[in-house]
């Protein structure tokens, strides 16, 4: 009785030694976020310029812009030919989850009516941090910046994030 104790007690020690051997261990470090596209980086520094631009419904030039309007100007101006509409817009790229956000997406909400399940506004993320996801977009009061994060407007209307094909790696 008392070999086969210790015979259990070192065939479990041995199990577990062998188990750990083979198990790799893995170390938690923060990783560094991935640096952005340098297309991406030129498409959120040129829409960043026309902060504070008044809003226009059908707008599509810096006197006024509607949200497609502006994301549409933005896009033409790296030579991207995109459909004029927010709704239209949200046809285009792969979708994305919330999680796997990065600055570039276009992300889509309903328009003011919070029941409609009807894409109706388009935004541009352009920086994404742990607790913040950023965006800029034509709203009723111009061009602007939102935090969608805080923003329980945004975040009731959320309906999908798209990511379009920049034709780099």
């Amino acid at each position: 009785m008392k070999i086969n104790l210790i015979f259990l007690v070192f065939l479990f020690f041995a199990c577990i030694d062998s188990y750990e051997a083979q198990t790799p261990h893995v170390t938690t470090q923060p990783q560094t976020p991935l640096s952005n596209d340098p297309q991406v980086d030129a498409i959120i520094d040129y829409a960043k310029r026309f902060l504070g631009v008044p809003y226009r419904y059908g707008g599509t030039t810096p006197s006024g812009f509607d949200c497609s309007g502006f994301i549409n100007y933005i896009f033409g101006n790296f030579g991207f030919d995109l459909v004029r509409t927010s709704y239209g817009l949200a046809e285009l790229g792969t979708t994305v989850k919330i999680a796997d956000i990065r600055p570039g997406d276009l992300m889509f909400f309903k328009g003011s009516n919070v029941n409609s399940n009807q894409v109706g506004h388009v935004a541009l993320v352009v920086e994404v941090t742990p607790t913040e996801i950023k965006f800029i977009h034509s709203a009723n009061t111009g061009v602007r910046i939102d935090n969608f994060n805080t923003s329980q407007y945004y975040i009731k209307r959320y309906i999908k994030t798209k990511r379009l094909d920049y034709g780099t790696p």
